[in-house]
């Protein structure tokens, strides 16, 4: 005898998927994963198994040819930014699958602008959905300082990792300055985390650093905030600073 469950036992929550923008956040954290992978493999300094990073880069095309999918799928109209952002993902995804036939060390080099192409890729697409569909009900819900949102620009291009020395702890960035103070506010609205050891030495021979990863909920509000016209900014102290354009020097701050 069977019987029929409570209609309470039917409902259940539907993760909402991910925004074509989202998708391409979380795949630059892909590569990102996959290149940390990579760089403590080269670390070891002895031969590695030569399948060792073969499954994953199979992945990172599976991935990235979804992406390209998420893109096409929303039906945007042609423009040259959107034609060259799915060019561009489908280079990825060509690059990926040609890395499993090298060995490690240009595997790496396949890959090692990956995500910062990703990013760049979601700046495009973002560009072109609120061109095309942007209403003033699309401020995102959660505003972000114009340090936050460039912390999670660069966090998101593989460009930031963390260290502690004597008690003290610092932040290493590429382009654009991220503070300690900074990234401590992120964390505690879980929009990004540290991955312990996870990162490469920042000399030879030296301890592995902790990579910044922005978490899902980092990735959803980096989506929502890239892209947003001057106009709908709330104001010049908490505005959203442009993304730099030019490489600076490497530094550290605490």
């Amino acid at each position: 005898m069977t019987t029929t469950p409570p209609a309470d036992g039917l409902l259940f929550e539907v993760p909402t998927p991910p925004t074509p923008v989202e998708r391409l956040l979380l795949l630059a954290d892909h590569y990102v994963r996959h290149n940390d992978m990579l760089d403590r493999l080269l670390r070891t300094g002895s031969e590695p198994e030569p399948e060792a990073h073969v499954a994953s880069a199979h992945q990172l095309a599976s991935v990235t040819h979804a992406a390209i999918k998420a893109v096409t799928d929303e039906r945007l109209y042609e423009s040259s930014e959107l034609t060259d952002a799915v060019v561009r993902l489908q280079q990825l995804a060509y690059l990926s699958s040609a890395s499993t036939e090298h060995r490690l060390p240009m595997a790496r080099a396949l890959t090692a602008l990956a995500p910062e192409a990703a990013v760049d890729c979601a700046t495009s697409v973002a560009g072109e959905i609120r061109r095309r569909r942007w209403s003033a009900t699309d401020d995102p819900d959660q505003q972000l300082t114009a340090t936050q949102y460039t912390a999670l620009w660069e966090i998101a291009r593989e460009h930031v990792v963390a260290t502690s020395s004597l008690g003290r702890q610092y932040v290493h960035y590429r382009d654009a300055r991220v503070l300690i103070g900074t990234l401590r506010s992120l964390e505690a609205k879980d929009l990004v985390e540290r991955v312990p050891k996870s990162a490469p030495s920042a000399y030879s021979g030296g301890p592995l650093q902790d990579r910044v990863r922005l978490t899902s909920a980092g990735a959803t509000a980096l989506a929502s905030a890239i892209g947003l016209p001057q106009n709908t900014r709330a104001a010049p102290s908490t505005a959203l600073a442009p993304v730099p354009t030019q490489a600076q020097t490497a530094a550290r701050s605490r």
